[in-house]
């Protein structure tokens, strides 16, 4: 039995560790196996669960963005826009195309600190090294101070800040700011005006909209046209090149909407370098400066004596002698020594006619009508820069007289291009401005004339064109009619004969008039090919003549061929003539 029993036993399996191979089945060693392999289960659970929960807060995540954030993509590009104006801080300026006229970069401003300068004369000398404009003394007098902040250079380029963030002094930091930029450089100066070093708004469209320019991401769009802006400064350009002028104005007038399409002053100047500007240049022309403006004023003399019912169409006045004032004679240019009618006053320039006219009209009629026409008040525009009218402090007759033909009475040329527009476009005063209008809501001017008064005032200057003194403004095919204007400065004891403001102000088509273009000369020099003359009539007119042929074409305007480019009122009917575009 004992035998048995022991033979039984070496058979059963072992439960002793000393068995190597031999597994244990103790109650202990089960449990930590079972403990181990929940533990993993549950770790690979978890994992599992924050991946999917990770996925589904991810998908939720963008459909509230696509469902609630982004409604539209003019949505998207208006985030981006105030975006933009978050990240610059100032809108970009644009013509009525869209063009860009002004807009803002953003750039690196060098500032140190003296205290964590570690040896200011090598600080000096390096950075005058790597931006050559700042001298090493002025750097090293402005490192000397008992200070933690001071400028070095603002707005550096791009390299510039390369070059001194490898100098690798300490001390040394750049400030993230914005500058303004005109891509356009010369060619709207006196439109747009400048910023100073802050970027802040201090002259033209830049200081009066500097506000509204921070604030808004929308960019703000002007009336003007860089086109026609074009045009207009390169043919001022070469007429006081060619005259040896002192300087120029002009402007391009939508006849009906007042809208300003070019507006040019010369001297003009690089609005990216406010320091810099010369008196002179910084000087407008069109808007700041009032001129006596000569026998431009005649559209507003024969305008006014025919409306007020006392002079006629066809009626005659005697231009055969000068009209003595006192010790003062007003006396013709190019005397007709004969009685002219009312068209021919016009068409000859005569003093002596249209002053007859002024004193028949009556002096409180010219008055009142030249301050229907805002020739008296100051003018209303987008811009800083505006001149007030010079108004005779006694109106008597005399000043009648000599107010007729544009002296004793000075106004800006923007004044005296908008009331020309009112003469033409039928009798109503466009309010200027310089902001691109809605075409769909047309504005209500108020009317200053009647439409009959208007219709005949088109024919007259069409006769100027075609047989008087402006007959070098004209352009065939395009029935231009205008009136020259020529007018001697100010100076010590009376007038300057040799310094002259000679003028030329144009209308086309003059069927249904749509631009008023002007272009004033300040101080010309007569040179052969006008030979010996400086008046509006060879310095204006050609300039104003060179501008309708290039700008008519750009704006879809076709030439009507017509033989003798006869007056307005006996060509095509004034209902088919150009549509106002």
């Amino acid at each position: 039995m004992l035998k048995r029993f022991r033979a039984r036993k070496k058979t059963h399996p072992s439960t002793s560790f000393l068995s190597p191979g031999v597994p244990d089945w103790s109650p202990h060693k089960q449990t930590r196996a079972k403990t181990r392999t929940v533990y993993i289960a549950q770790a690979r659970l978890w994992y599992l669960s924050a991946v999917f929960a990770a996925l589904f807060l991810a998908i939720g995540l963008r459909v509230i963005d696509l469902s609630l954030l982004q409604e539209s993509t003019d949505n998207d590009s208006r985030l981006v826009q105030a975006d933009q104006a978050a990240s610059y801080g100032r809108a970009n300026i644009v013509d009525r195309q869209g063009t860009i006229l002004a807009s803002s970069l953003s750039t690196a401003s060098l500032y140190a600190n003296p205290k964590e300068l570690l040896d200011i004369d090598e600080a000096a000398r390096k950075l005058s090294a790597v931006l050559p404009e700042l001298s090493e003394k002025t750097l090293r007098q402005r490192l000397d101070r008992d200070k933690s902040f001071v400028w070095i250079k603002r707005n550096l380029s791009p390299e510039q800040q390369y070059r001194v963030h490898m100098l690798g002094l300490p001390g040394l930091s750049f400030q993230r700011e914005e500058r303004r930029v005109y891509p356009l450089g010369n060619l709207f100066s006196h439109v747009l005006g400048f910023t100073d070093v802050d970027n802040q708004g201090i002259a033209g469209i830049e200081k009066s909209f500097d506000g509204s320019l921070r604030k808004s991401a929308e960019p703000l769009r002007l009336s003007v046209d860089v086109r026609l802006q074009s045009i207009l400064r390169q043919e001022l350009l070469q007429a006081v090149n060619d005259f040896n002028a002192r300087g120029a104005g002009g402007i391009i007038l939508d006849a009906k909407t007042g809208e300003i399409l070019a507006l040019a002053s010369l001297p003009d100047f690089d609005p990216h370098q406010p320091g810099r500007i010369d008196v002179d240049a910084k000087f407008n022309r069109v808007t700041l400066g009032v001129y006596e403006m000569g026998s431009t004023f005649k559209i507003f003399n024969t305008a006014m004596a025919l409306d007020s019912g006392k002079v006629g169409y066809n009626q005659s006045f005697d231009a055969t002698a000068p009209i003595r004032v006192g010790r003062f004679t007003i006396e013709d240019f190019h005397p007709e020594n004969r009685w002219l009618t009312v068209p021919e006053i016009f068409e000859h320039s005569s003093n002596i006619g249209s002053a007859k006219m002024a004193l028949m009209a009556g002096v409180a009629n010219q008055k009142s009508f030249l301050q229907r026409l805002g020739l008296l008040d100051p003018p209303h525009l987008e811009l800083p820069e505006l001149g007030q009218p010079m108004v005779p402090r006694r109106w008597d007759t005399t000043t009648a007289m000599t107010v007729s033909y544009g002296y004793g009475i000075s106004v800006t040329p923007l004044q005296l291009t908008r009331a020309v527009a009112a003469v033409v476009n039928g009798g109503t005063l466009p309010e200027l401005t310089l902001l691109a209008r809605d075409r769909a809501k047309p504005a209500s001017n108020p009317r200053v004339l009647s439409a009959d008064i208007s219709h005949k005032m088109r024919d007259l200057l069409r006769l100027v064109v075609q047989k008087g003194t402006g007959q070098k403004a004209d352009v065939r095919g395009y029935f231009v009619g205008g009136k020259t204007g020529t007018a001697e400065k100010h100076a010590v004891g009376g007038y300057a004969e040799k310094k002259l403001i000679s003028s030329f102000v144009g209308v086309f088509p003059v069927q249904n008039p749509k631009y008023v273009i002007l272009a004033m000369i300040d101080e010309p020099k007569a040179n052969k090919t006008s030979f010996g003359f400086a008046t509006g009539g060879w310095v204006a007119a050609p300039t104003v003549q060179r501008v309708i042929a290039r700008m008519a074409p750009l704006l879809g305007l076709p030439p009507i061929d017509h033989p003798g480019m006869p007056l307005a009122s006996k060509s095509i009917p004034r209902e088919v003539a150009y549509a106002p575009q």
